[in-house]
């Protein structure tokens, strides 16, 4: 990214709208009894973190602060990203009340407007591009992440993504008439855990778990 980018103010604008919308998800979890939180979702605890698990990484949040940590290897590291902390936050806090995996799925563009299907199926997807060259990434590093394989796709597989709602990432490779194909499936429920926009963030951070993983 160049200076000419990063000092525009539409960037600065786009950069300021996520601190602000990160800022205010933490607002809303320092707002909750965190003893309520940790029963709710069966969370571990103590007298300083609650701790979440989030795309097959352990997560660990400030009670006093809302701050996020992630443990890497050993290591606590920082992990409190815009996605991370709106991911995280959305199901911890927003999750309507007796929200319940139904089992059954749903193709995530369903969940949206009309006006999102191509943003989702998209013909030049990068993402679908990179595992149609490195497929073997995209196995080991869903497997890596707890996924189990499923049905319906060249590969396919579901994976626990955050506080145990799954995704189901599906996978076709290119042809001669076809670019390769990536969808995304999600508990017909799970508008009662997220919500629409924060998928996107979620869908995005399992897909660079995956290269992660894949890539070990």
């Amino acid at each position: 990214m160049d200076n000419e980018t990063v000092f525009s103010p539409m960037f600065r604008k786009k950069a300021n709208n996520y601190l602000i919308q990160a800022e205010n998800a933490r607002k809303r979890f320092l707002g909750y009894d965190t003893e309520v939180l940790a029963r709710k979702f069966s969370l571990k605890a103590d007298e300083t973190y609650l701790y979440a698990p989030m795309m097959g990484r352990e997560y660990r949040i400030e009670r006093s602060t809302g701050r996020m940590e992630k443990k890497i290897g050993e290591v606590w590291a920082d992990g409190s990203s815009f996605a991370e902390t709106l991911t995280l936050f959305d199901v911890l806090c927003d999750s309507k009340p007796g929200a319940k995996l139904s089992g059954s799925w749903k193709a995530m563009r369903d969940f949206g407007l009309q006006f999102h299907q191509g943003l989702l199926e998209q013909d030049n997807n990068p993402d679908a591009a990179f595992f149609d060259a490195h497929p073997a990434v995209l196995t080991k590093g869903c497997l890596a992440l707890g996924g189990v394989p499923m049905p319906g796709a060249d590969l396919g597989y579901a994976v626990p993504a955050v506080l145990g709602v799954p995704v189901w990432v599906q996978f076709w490779h290119s042809d001669e008439e076809f670019a390769p194909r990536l969808r995304y499936l999600w508990d017909e429920n799970a508008l009662q855990f997220i919500r629409y926009e924060t998928m996107w963030y979620a869908v995005g951070l399992l897909l660079e778990r995956i290269k992660e993983e894949g890539h070990q």
